[in-house]
């Protein structure tokens, strides 16, 4: 929005410059530049009260004396008559018309109006319509204006029930979908409310009688309106961001005032129709809270002050909120304003003091677990901490991303069994999982977050020969953590199997415990000769398709499962993701072992190709068969 320096500079009674203006006004925050004494505003969405000169001046008014009394006309006036019926006042609470009879139309403006025009460079359209564009500049209220002598009949607001065809005071047809807010006149629309008349009823240089309207409409039902039918109009910018409900009276007798220093007036008449009042908000004086929000220390005596200057009015220990600011809900609201007024640059920079709540030794022992459990085979999971099932402690999050997962979890164990389940569908026999997070619970309205680790494990205890023919169970697992932390803090128990969507018979084993509970014992623990920084490392989880080859062995002399599998687990290409002992059968009668290794070979940004893994198959045969007594039953080398 564009506004002239000169139209705000008249109201403030220290005359500052231009460039004074600028600061206090990017102080305020509203963000502009300045070309030829003019701003050219960006105000935020849920600012529309500053859509206008009184409504910058409002703000202006913590910095300097502003006047904003601009003449009225204030004599009594006639009951304006007019056939008119309100079938949607829920979308139109408040709504007056204005009607005024004059002798002729000027031949050229003064004052405000004709500056309006020459100093903004604005195109003019008739008396009537350019004061009505004026005002709403002036006011940041709407107005519109029929020929009185057009709009005879039925006045009529509505929401329409089918498509109608409508052509704007502008030439433009467009078609009106059902539901849209609208005027008609014996049944005919004559203006698409908060946007745009029609071409029927509008004034022309010729109009000496003008009925206008002036109304307040919810904004989300002129919401998007301008932008469907590609109409841009100051009405709808303005009725679409919240206009002042309680304005009325003198944004029509300013209209008058402005008709009179132009022309003679004949007659005029005003009706006002209010069919549900705005409620004035009131948020108690607080100055306790507006200080914790902000970091700062002012006293009541300058927060009230601030507010009164800004038009809020306070009495008995409690903020009234002007009708002009729809935005002011809260005390937040209102904390932002006494920053605006200070400056957010002035605000002094508060010492950061860190608490003393063992932060530092709660991270300790998370590493100290993590470390611990990854040295013994387990992999650390990171789920989110949104679920969809509940229990009667869970809490409903107001706003889910996703809503399958709109409750926050009471337990980590229930995550990683679905982990579980998705490693047991892609033929994994050996899972060992472990995560350290957050649950949550609700009791007696209040929420309790508990840090905790879940354990669970399942399948054979490792790939490798010597633990092939090895089950996880409670004892196997209860001697890798009694050995470190000999205490009764890690109490596996049997999961229930009859739940989970998985052909595995496996036994599952778990546990979740509080990580506060196994401070002091996690302390004292001396780390493994295994250096912590081997498992600082990532790697990207491909969603491309993945490759699975099997290769079987047949060894006669047993001490050289070790070189064979050493050979092959520490083969290393970037295509091979995973190799694990699949079978394993020793006979006793001949000595002969056989052993089955399962290669997975997966790519991160390209599918892989036959002939990419052959190659690399091929290479592993090559260097296998170097090994004495050991061959590949069925291949042929040349």
């Amino acid at each position: 929005m564009k506004i002239a320096y000169s139209h705000l500079v008249q109201y403030i009674e220290e005359n500052p410059s231009i460039e004074n203006l600028s600061d206090n006004l990017f102080q305020l925050g509203h963000e502009h530049k300045i070309e030829d004494g003019i701003f050219d505003m960006e105000f935020t969405p849920n600012r529309g009260d500053c859509l206008s000169i009184n409504g910058l001046l409002r703000d202006l008014a913590v910095f300097y004396t502003v006047n904003l009394n601009q003449e009225i006309y204030n004599q009594k006036l006639n009951e304006l008559f007019i056939d008119f019926e309100n079938l949607s006042n829920d979308i139109c609470p408040k709504i007056s018309f204005l009607k005024i009879d004059i002798d002729k139309a000027p031949a050229a403006y003064k004052g405000s109006l004709d500056n309006y025009f020459s100093d903004l460079t604005l195109n003019k359209n008739n008396f009537f319509t350019d004061i009505s564009n004026y005002l709403s500049y002036e006011t940041g209220q709407p107005t519109h204006c029929y020929d009185a002598k057009k709009i005879n009949g039925k006045l009529v607001f509505h929401e329409i029930e089918r498509d109608i065809e409508f052509e704007t005071l502008l030439d433009k047809k467009i078609t009106l979908k059902q539901k849209n807010a609208v005027f008609s006149l014996n049944n005919d629309v004559i203006n698409l409310a908060g946007v745009i008349g029609g071409k029927e009823t509008a004034c022309s240089n010729d109009t000496k009688t003008v009925v206008v309207e002036c109304a307040f409409f919810q904004p989300e039902a002129i919401l998007g309106k301008s932008l469907k039918y590609d109409i841009h109009s100051e009405a709808s910018h303005k009725f679409e961001r919240g206009v002042d409900p309680n304005c009325h009276d003198r944004v029509l007798r300013r209209f008058i005032k402005i008709v009179s220093e132009h022309a003679n007036i004949k007659d005029m008449s005003i009706v006002s129709y209010t069919y549900k009042d705005s409620p004035v908000n009131k948020i108690p004086v607080n100055v306790n809270k507006v200080n914790q929000i902000l970091g700062i220390n002012i006293s009541e005596d300058d927060y009230l002050s601030y507010l009164l200057k800004l038009g809020f009015d306070v009495k008995e220990g409690v903020i009234s909120v002007p009708s002009f600011r729809s935005d002011v809900k809260t005390q937040n609201d209102l904390s932002e304003e006494v920053a605006r007024v200070i400056g957010y640059d002035n605000i002094p920079r508060a010492e950061i003091v860190i608490p003393k709540n063992d932060k530092q030794s709660n991270k300790d022992i998370e590493n100290k677990l993590r470390f611990f459990l990854l040295d013994n085979g387990f992999y650390e999971v990171i789920n989110s901490p949104f679920v969809s099932h509940n229990s009667d402690e869970s809490i409903n999050v107001d706003n889910p991303l996703d809503s399958n997962r709109e409750y926050l979890r009471t337990n980590i164990t229930t995550s990683l069994l679905d982990n579980l389940v998705f490693n047991e569908r892609r033929q994994k026999d050996s899972i060992k999982l472990f995560e350290i997070s957050d649950i949550y619970t609700s009791k007696n309205n209040e929420i309790h977050k508990v840090r905790r680790l879940s354990i669970v494990a399942s399948g054979r205890v490792g790939h490798n020969y010597e633990d092939f023919s090895k089950k996880i169970n409670k004892k196997y697992l209860t001697k890798i953590f009694y050995e470190a932390f000999p205490s009764e803090n890690f109490d596996f128990q049997l999961l229930a199997r009859d739940t989970l969507n998985t052909k595995s018979k496996n036994d599952i084993y778990g546990c979740e415990v509080d990580i506060d509970s196994l401070s002091s014992e996690v302390l004292n623990y001396k780390e493994t000769s295994k250096s912590p920084d081997k498992f600082n490392q990532y790697s990207i989880i491909s969603d491309l398709p993945y490759s699975i080859r099997d290769l079987s062995f047949s060894i006669k002399d047993f001490t050289k499962c070790k070189s064979l599998q050493d050979c092959i687990f520490n083969y290393e290409d970037d295509l091979l993701k995973e190799v694990f002992i699949f079978d394993y059968f020793y006979n006793e009668k001949n000595s002969e072992i056989k052993i089955g290794f399962r290669f997975v070979f997966q790519s991160t940004n390209l599918t892989i190709t036959e002939t990419q893994v052959s190659n690399i198959m091929n290479n592993i045969i090559i260097k296998t068969q170097k090994i004495n007594s050991i061959y590949i039953p069925g291949l042929n080398l040349p």
